[in-house]
């Protein structure tokens, strides 16, 4: 979805709403976690989240497993996402207690989180300006409806120091947040009032040099039903 798109974002949601105000009031509560001072997203940073060794067990678990990354939305533009992702997964011994204290932080039930992404971008590759939250007016919002609802919040860790570009961007906040090895964002996709936010549209901007590393975490509404269920 390009910075010009119009999405139909829905409504208000009183049960989303209460959800916002418990995951705020959870993190707020953290005293390692800082509140971004912009107006018009909810948007924290926690330095330090993830040591050295977890950032470098990731990232090599990324490497073994990446592949190009997709778009739930077709777009026309070939260079819209250009980064290579892998699913992680979620009861890997090295993943399950990041995966967990992601859900902590917030609150959220672990349950509510889709599988965590991990993604690589190499210099040149990007990824252009999109919303997390789900457009109602796309054909996949029927399929995602039915799979645990709109997406709320997104968590966000950087697994390296890049030498030079591959920042985050939200343009309608002012916000650009450089990568920092260790360091996890989090914002709430949605308004006070429940419904989608169009000022947390963001963009990973193209890496100049160096390589850069993340993971990600979408939470939805409610349960994610496709979420594994664990065999012993």
């Amino acid at each position: 979805m390009s910075i010009f798109a119009k999405p139909k974002s829905g409504g208000a949601s009183l049960a989303r709403a209460r959800l916002g105000q418990q995951a705020t009031a959870r993190i707020e509560a953290n005293g390692a976690v800082r509140k971004a001072k912009v107006d018009n997203v909810q948007f924290y940073y926690h330095p330090d989240f993830l040591s050295d060794t977890e950032c470098r067990q990731l990232i090599g678990m990324i490497d073994a497993n990446r592949r190009p990354s997709t778009l739930l939305a077709a777009s026309d533009d070939p260079e819209f996402r250009t980064s290579e992702s892998c699913d992680l997964d979620r009861w890997s011994p090295y993943v399950q207690p990041i995966d967990e204290r992601m859900a902590s932080l917030l609150g959220i039930p672990p349950e509510h989180g889709e599988t965590m992404q991990g993604q690589r971008y190499a210099p040149g590759q990007q990824f252009r300006a999109h919303y997390d939250w789900f457009s109602e007016s796309q054909e996949y919002w029927a399929a995602m409806k039915s799979s645990g609802g709109q997406r709320t919040w997104t968590t966000m860790i950087y697994l390296n120091d890049v030498e030079e570009g591959g920042a985050t961007w939200f343009p309608q906040a002012g916000l650009r947040v450089a990568p920092k090895k260790g360091m996890l964002l989090a914002w709430n996709n949605m308004k006070p009032d429940g419904a989608p936010n169009p000022a947390t549209l963001h963009e990973g901007t193209p890496v100049v040099r160096g390589v850069k590393y993340i993971i990600t975490k979408w939470f939805r509404e409610h349960p994610w039903i496709n979420m594994p269920i664990r065999t012993y």
